[in-house]
């Protein structure tokens, strides 16, 4: 059987993070797949931060 070389990771808000947003206690977090072979680098995605209540850029973190 051959391996797809898709993992799942997960997605961090960056603005939450770093303590840009004191005011709330929360970090958004989003899980996606992505293929590896063809995107071996760290993903960032522009998402929806409910705490930030905006978009904002969402890092690829560790497990």
């Amino acid at each position: 059987m051959a391996k797809n070389g898709k993992v799942t990771i997960t997605l961090e808000c960056t603005s939450c993070k770093n303590g840009v947003n004191q005011t709330f206690r929360g970090i958004s977090r989003y899980t996606t797949r992505k293929n590896s072979r063809n995107t071996p680098s760290r993903l960032e995605l522009k998402k929806f931060c409910p705490y930030c209540y905006k978009h904002t850029i969402h890092g690829e973190i560790k497990k």
